[in-house]
């Protein structure tokens, strides 16, 4: 993780107390210009105290009051907004009564601010907000008075302006809440005093700097995929080491059609990097025969991802007539989902990224990690900072894993093949609609051990389904489905059926993420 000081400014932590939204609730922080971190409930008040924070953010999380926490940590001389459940946490450990509701408050709901002069919730009146909970404040601890209450809720927030203590009921970070941006930023500015300078452009320079000082004068080598991540990550490592880097681009055989001949095209062509690429189709793919659980599959993809890059780095060598050099610095583009969603200390494991949870126990290679404290959009600015084309930057994200990820059922060629076929005709037509910077990602999905009846020519079909996956994101840790046009899907689905004869039914995905994930495995 990037140390605060390189940034700048002192950190504003999350303390996550086991809420899904916990990510969103520090990407709206680092959306005021104003970095934040995500530490877990286990935490001190001492281990807080060392990361020197700015100020403090108690997120939600299932266990309300009851979760196990140091309130000392309320005592560590910061502002503290407490969110949700996080506002339960704090009434109780400061000496408020909180008690079981009979109704759960979830949903939308009508707040009413009882007062006007608050500092975080800006103005008197009524707001909608978005609530998720069931316990209720009713008495506040010596010092709170009450700022805002609902129809289920007296106390719906309260505040001790004297302490900088304040609290809500309702959820800010998610943009149902009406206000809920605008009082992030309230507790920032108004409330801590940080002047939001951080972004991901201000940080070029201390992480050049950083990668310098890790790899010295060594060689580094790049596990290159072609996406927004690694194509930047290998920029930067490049902006700091230059020749010193070689990046490897490994064809798993997992890849969309004609992704191979476009990475080599526009890294040899546009970003002056040697890129060498390793054909290691059959060696995934042996390794993947019969395996149908998801985790497995991504955890065997990141072993054999490191297993080629150590084979990559024993011809490197010998490629140099260097015997002895060791080549020990590897460059991944991993990001800060990537390793929350991974389980990261104090965050539930979502599902295993093949550069963070799928990596063996047994890593031969120093790990240079330049992104990993950013979200995807901040990658993509800092991107643009260092000079990468935007037409690189701004391509929708592909997974590391590939369609590997992308196939419900065991990996074979020819599954893989069938729908490389029907990701290449849904792509082609959304770049005809003019779609690709609307919709921020569309996953194709085989349902490989789904079939269903069909007629084509008169004839019965028995074949797979695909599903249409289109989402718009900001950062992939939350996402609402894509309203295509009909017009555009008609299209697809009668080009699918007609060019792909294995396949006799296009669907669409219209779940958002939470509770869905972006890809389906």
């Amino acid at each position: 993780m990037t140390n605060a000081n390189e940034m700048k400014n002192r950190p504003v932590l999350v303390v996550d107390l086991g809420a899904q939204n916990v990510q969103l609730i520090a990407r709206r922080v680092r959306e005021a210009h104003v970095y934040s971190e995500i530490v877990p409930q286990t935490y001190s008040a001492q281990q807080i105290r060392e990361k020197n924070p700015a100020a403090i953010i108690l997120s939600g999380g299932p266990s309300s009051a009851h979760v196990k926490f140091d309130a000392d940590i309320l005592n560590s001389g910061v502002p503290v907004l407490a969110i949700s459940s996080g506002f339960h946490v704090m009434m109780d450990a400061l000496g408020g009564v909180v008690t079981p509701g009979d109704v759960p408050e979830n949903g939308r709901a009508r707040a009413t601010v009882t007062v006007s002069d608050s500092k975080l919730l800006g103005t008197d009146g009524d707001q909608d907000v978005w609530m998720s909970h069931t316990d209720r404040v009713e008495e506040l601890p010596d010092g709170f008075r009450v700022s805002a209450s609902t129809e289920k809720s007296k106390i719906a927030a309260a505040e001790d302006a004297a302490r900088g203590l304040y609290g809500v009921e309702w959820l800010p970070e998610i943009r149902r809440t009406e206000h809920g941006q605008d009082q992030i930023v309230r507790f920032l500015r108004d409330i801590a005093g940080i002047e939001g300078e951080w972004s991901a452009a201000s940080i070029v320079d201390s992480e050049i700097q950083k990668i310098r000082e890790q790899v010295g004068s060594a060689r580094v080598i790049c596990a290159l995929s072609g996406g927004v991540d690694s194509s930047v990550a290998a920029a930067l490592v490049h902006k700091a080491v230059g020749d010193q880097l070689t990046c490897f681009f490994v064809d798993h055989g997992l890849l969309r059609l004609g992704e191979r001949e476009q990475v080599e095209r526009d890294y040899a062509a546009t970003m002056g990097i040697r890129v060498v690429t390793i054909d290691e189709s059959e060696r995934f793919l042996n390794a993947l025969k019969d395996v149908t659980e998801p985790e497995q599959k991504r955890k065997i993809i990141g072993r054999e991802f490191i297993r080629v890059f150590e084979d990559a780095q024993k011809k490197f060598v010998a490629e140099a007539d260097r015997d002895g050099e060791e080549v020990k610095f590897l460059v991944q583009g991993t990001i800060y989902p990537d390793v929350v969603e991974s389980g990261a200390e104090g965050s539930a494991n979502i599902k295993s990224h093949h550069n963070v949870g799928g990596l063996p126990e047994d890593l031969n290679f120093e790990l240079v990690e330049p992104l990993r404290a950013l979200f995807k959009d901040e990658v993509r600015e800092l991107g643009l900072e260092i000079g990468v084309p935007a037409s690189m930057v701004k391509r929708q994200p592909f997974p590391g894993p590939g369609l590997g990820v992308r196939v419900v059922g065991a990996l074979t060629r020819e599954r893989l093949d069938v729908l490389r076929a029907a990701d290449y005709i849904v792509r082609e037509e959304l770049t005809n609609a003019g779609l690709d910077e609307v919709i921020w990602q569309c996953p194709v999905v085989l349902l490989a051990d789904v079939r269903s009846v069909g007629v084509t020519g008169d004839q019965r079909t028995y074949g797979h389904p695909v599903v249409l996956r289109p989402i718009i994101s900001e950062d992939a840790m939350s996402a609402e489905w894509a309203r295509v046009p009909f017009d555009v899907l008609d299209r697809i689905s009668m080009r699918i059926t007609s060019e792909v004869p294995e396949i006799n039914r296009v669907v669409l995905d219209v779940t958002s993420k939470p509770p869905a994930t972006i890809e389906w495995e």
